[in-house]
């Protein structure tokens, strides 16, 4: 099962999480990321790690 990792400190708020993937990332009020579903199902995969790999700042990782 894989699992969405956010490292927030590392979050800059740019937001390209919340546009790829809105189902498992928002940026609070602060603009910091926060994971809504850490353990999404397979069939979202693709999704997910495209939305991860698009962080500028490398603040999300996926682990299977």
């Amino acid at each position: 099962m894989m699992e969405i990792i956010a490292v927030f400190q590392a979050c800059e708020g740019h937001g390209m999480c919340e546009a790829m993937a809105h189902d498992y990332f928002e940026l609070d009020d602060d603009g910091v990321v926060q994971v809504l579903d850490a353990a999404p199902p397979e069939s979202d995969r693709e999704m997910v790690d495209s939305a991860v790999r698009s962080c500028p700042v490398a603040a999300l990782r996926l682990r299977d």
